[in-house]
This record gives structure tokens, C-alpha cells and sequence, in this order.
């Protein structure tokens, strides 16, 4: 199974900007889908960015044009850059692999990382 690490979370100010980096324990060119997705507390989660093994983006409404989503598969690493971060971008943000290559009868088709937390304030 595939194991994924977030980093790069932390206090930013309105307005700044910040990168988050997934590294993920084997090669994400064999992964469908890596995306990021974020919850703050008591709301749902929800997407905020996607890239799939060709290439392909798409970003949650709430953050488009304000996120960019890139991935370096020499380091195995999905990168999520965001700017303008505003009060309402404050939550736990998910890195989440999708389509995982088969292992065997039982093994997962997904993964999730546990997960780092932004917080925007002044």
C-alpha cells in the first residue's frame, strides 16, 4: 500500500501564499489520481485540487485561480501551491491517492495521508 506524507502547513497571513508537498512511498506515475482536499472544522470535506498520471487538472470551485496543483514524479512528490489565502481556506488539508496499482485480493484502491493543517489569521 501506498503511504503519503504532507508537509509544509502552517500560520500564514491573509492575503499570503504557501506551498504543501504530498510525498508519496512508491512511483505516482502509477497512480491514477493524486489530489489534495481539505476540512475545517465542521464542515465536509471537500476537493481542492487534482492531477491525474497524464497530466490532467481540475480544482475545487472555492479555490480556482488561486491554486495550482503540480506533481515531480522523479521525488514521487504532488506539490499544492496556493496565493490569497483568506480566513475561509483555514482547515487540515488531505493529500489523496486514487487508482491505486493492484496488490492482491483485499488491497486498497485509495490512500490518505493524515493530514496538515493551515491556518490563516492575521
Amino acid at each position: 500500500q501506498v503511504r503519503l506524507v504532507e508537509s509544509g502547513g502552517g500560520s500564514v497571513q491573509p492575503g499570503g501564499s504557501l506551498r504543501l508537498s504530498c510525498s508519496a512511498s512508491e512511483s505516482i506515475s502509477d497512480i491514477q489520481t493524486m489530489a489534495w482536499y481539505r476540512q475545517a472544522p465542521g464542515k465536509q470535506r471537500e476537493l481542492v485540487a487534482a492531477i491525474t498520471s497524464g497530466g490532467s487538472t481540475r480544482y475545487g470551485d472555492s479555490v480556482k485561480g488561486r491554486a495550482t496543483i503540480s506533481s515531480d514524479n522523479t521525488k514521487n512528490t504532488v506539490y499544492l501551491q496556493m496565493t490569497s489565502l483568506g480566513p475561509e481556506d483555514t482547515a487540515v488539508y488531505y493529500c489523496n491517492a486514487d487508482g491505486l496499482p493492484y496488490s492482491g485480493p483485499g488491497g486498497a484502491m485509495e490512500s490518505w495521508g493524515k493530514g496538515t493543517l493551515v491556518t490563516v489569521s492575521p
